[in-house]
């Protein structure tokens, strides 16, 4: 295992959002005999910085340790570097007993053989986990984490910039959000929408909206589907998106930060994160009062569109000697009263639909959940991780048709790059 996992430093370099480390408090015997053992142990649980409330560890904390008698020790890791350090501390002899791992990253670290199966925990607390944030989870048909919590993109418009083109009313349907960014384009000096031409994380959605993936099964290797018709209506749909942006075709959201562009207050909305109101108020105080957020409008109002779900998934490490303390802190942290806390203090979309009125009152968070259903994520499989490395030929892709390619020729000209990557050994 340890050769494996040594081999999935490769794969982490290319990551994302991951996290792990670990310890031992030396009072293993080698052996979790189940509930008699629990008293006097002390179970290590790695987390990223910012992902953990405060308030929720303490709490769970707190649950923890009266129910099994063990210590409970949170250790919150940084991001930078974090890649590499949960592939060496999961090939170690005392690695973490819990870890947060990104959702996406998840079928990589569970393909070394460093994640330890939850098939038993899936039946007993993960029955009604939503479908879409829970998939993230399972490797090859096996649970190999449990769905913790997510976020993804919706619209953040300006109130102000709405009411003076004489828009009442938020869109419920793409066509409706089309006719709403045309009125404003005509009864204000406002650019409609700002949307970069790289902004592919919302291409990805438009994707998983028509049913389409980036990668298909050729023979026994994934090779790119960019040439799919589906990929294809996706980037025509996001064309039309842009037609109504003066923004860059050859750059993405951060370049500049779309949000600092918002700030301004010339532009009637982006399709971002919830977060990204937050740095835009940071840039200009003013924007604050009107500021309004909406879920992005599928083809028909009983169907949002199809978003990436970003998030992370808790699992427990196969070199972990408390097996079952680890699995017994799990069913404390994802149940309803804990999972529906963190919701309520981070804002972020929790594993089950029923527990969305936890995120009452907060406006983005509000607009974010009915997404998610329709969610999903970028191919799971670990050759993916390969494919977003800088230059990203999804956004090469995005360009050329965006500057008058059709999709399928501009598909040609990166799929080769992509089957490239792809084909690489882990």
């Amino acid at each position: 295992m340890k050769r494996k996992l040594a081999a999935a430093i490769v794969i982490a370099g290319m990551m994302v959002s991951v996290s792990a480390c670990g310890g031992d408090d030396g009072k293993d015997s080698g052996k979790d005999a189940g509930p008699e053992s629990w008293k006097g142990q002390t179970l290590t649980v790695w987390t990223m910085d910012g992902s953990a409330a405060p308030q929720w560890s303490k709490d769970v904390q707190a649950a923890f340790e009266k129910k099994t008698g063990a210590k409970l020790k949170f250790e919150i890791q940084k991001w930078d570097g974090i890649q590499q350090k949960i592939t060496t501390a999961l090939s170690e002899d005392t690695p973490p007993d819990v870890l947060e791992v990104g959702n996406t990253q998840t079928p990589a670290y569970a393909a070394t053989g460093g994640l330890a199966e939850l098939g038993d925990l899936k039946q007993q607390i993960g029955a009604d986990w939503t479908p879409s944030v829970s998939q993230s989870s399972v490797y090859d048909g096996k649970q190999y984490a449990a769905p913790w919590y997510f976020a993804n993109r919706v619209v953040i418009y300006n109130k102000a910039i709405w009411a003076k083109a004489g828009i009442k009313t938020t869109p419920k349907t793409r066509d409706e959000f089309f006719k709403d960014l045309e009125t404003i384009g005509k009864k204000t000096d406002a650019e409609p929408l700002y949307l970069p031409g790289q902004n592919w994380y919302f291409f990805d959605g438009l994707t998983i909206g028509q049913g389409a993936d980036l990668v298909k099964k050729d023979g026994g290797k994934y090779v790119s589907n960019l040439g799919d018709p589906k990929v294809a209506k996706a980037i025509e749909i996001y064309k039309k998106y842009a037609s109504y942006s003066k923004a860059p075709k050859d750059k993405d959201e951060a370049t500049p930060q779309q949000a600092t562009v918002f700030a301004k207050g010339k532009t009637g909305a982006f399709i971002g994160m919830g977060w990204e109101a937050g740095t835009a108020v940071q840039t200009n105080k003013a924007i604050e009062k009107d500021l309004g957020y909406f879920t992005i409008p599928g083809e028909t109002a009983d169907k949002p569109e199809g978003v990436f779900l970003g998030g992370s998934n808790l699992a427990v490490a196969q070199g972990s000697k408390k097996q079952s303390l680890a699995k017994e802190f799990l069913k404390i942290a994802l149940s309803d009263k804990y999972e529906g806390e963190l919701a309520k203090l981070n804002g972020v979309i929790p594993n089950k639909t029923s527990l969305e009125a936890n995120l009452k009152g907060n406006g983005a968070a509000e607009a974010a959940a009915p997404g998610a259903a329709a969610g999903g994520t970028t191919p799971l499989i670990p050759e993916w991780a390969a494919v977003e490395n800088t230059p990203n030929p999804i956004k090469s892709y995005m360009t050329a048709v965006l500057n008058g390619k059709s999709p399928a020729d501009a598909a040609k000209q990166v799929e080769g790059e992509i089957n490239k990557r792809l084909a690489q050994q882990n």
